[in-house]
């Protein structure tokens, strides 16, 4: 499976944030989507879960059937801000969920199995949402999307606020889900990047512009990202 990105464009008024992207991402792989802050990181993935309208081109899913296009279903977007109902308990949530999805889940579990797939304890189970840190927040969104199961998932810099302890479990947690599923994580942190993703991509100048693999672990490579961000900044 691909996911295939063409002529996607997208301008606010005079601003031109995508100019035209075209990229093909694959399976089994996480993408470091790479880019100043203001880059379009957030409106090119708005763009794809069909939250904002697009200005022209396409995306698609590449399968061996041929190609078809994306549907709510597909998708899973994780946001840097975590949105959950806090006027239930974590539990009271997850069970909602899988109750509503009951049909479509491939391997269900029971609610304990997937809290301790989070490591949420029991206590915090039971604790309304409202009362979540941010990091629990962000925990609760992860594991709807590990239930889901969705092909395609955005993540927009979720790891970027969360101490330490909680960044490391997530970032295991995103090594898990890769296979069968394409994940493209945006974060304008270059050390997360090359230390979670086996490809970068840059956006720069409104464009998406991979970085050759082998360059990953050059002296040259951090050289070279911040010299194509500062004429991001230029232009």
């Amino acid at each position: 499976m691909e996911f295939v990105i063409e002529h996607l464009q997208k301008s606010f008024e005079k601003k031109e944030v995508l100019k035209d992207i075209n990229f093909t991402f694959q399976e089994g792989k996480i993408y470091g989507l790479l880019g100043r802050n203001g880059a379009g990181k957030t409106t090119l993935f708005n763009c794809l879960n069909r939250d904002i309208r697009t200005d022209g081109g396409t995306f698609y899913f590449s399968v061996s059937e041929g190609h078809r296009q994306t549907s709510p279903d597909d998708i899973g977007y994780v946001l840097s801000t975590p949105t959950v109902p806090e006027f239930l308990t974590g539990e009271e949530f997850l069970k909602f969920f899988l109750e509503i999805n009951e049909t479509t889940i491939s391997s269900p579990k029971t609610p304990e199995e997937y809290f301790r797939m989070v490591n949420i304890e029991p206590e915090d189970q039971r604790k309304l949402m409202k009362d979540y840190s941010h990091g629990m927040k962000n925990k609760m969104q992860m594991l709807i999307n590990i239930i889901a199961e969705p092909p395609l998932l955005l993540l927009d810099e979720p790891l970027t606020s969360l101490d330490v302890v909680v960044a490391e479990e997530m970032k295991g947690l995103l090594r898990q889900l890769k296979k069968e599923r394409i994940i493209l994580f945006s974060t304008h942190i270059m050390e997360l990047a090359l230390d979670l993703c086996d490809e970068i991509v840059i956006l720069n100048q409104g464009r998406l512009e991979e970085v050759e693999k082998e360059n990953l672990d050059s002296s040259e490579f951090k050289d070279k990202i911040i010299e194509m961000l500062k004429e991001e900044s230029h232009g």
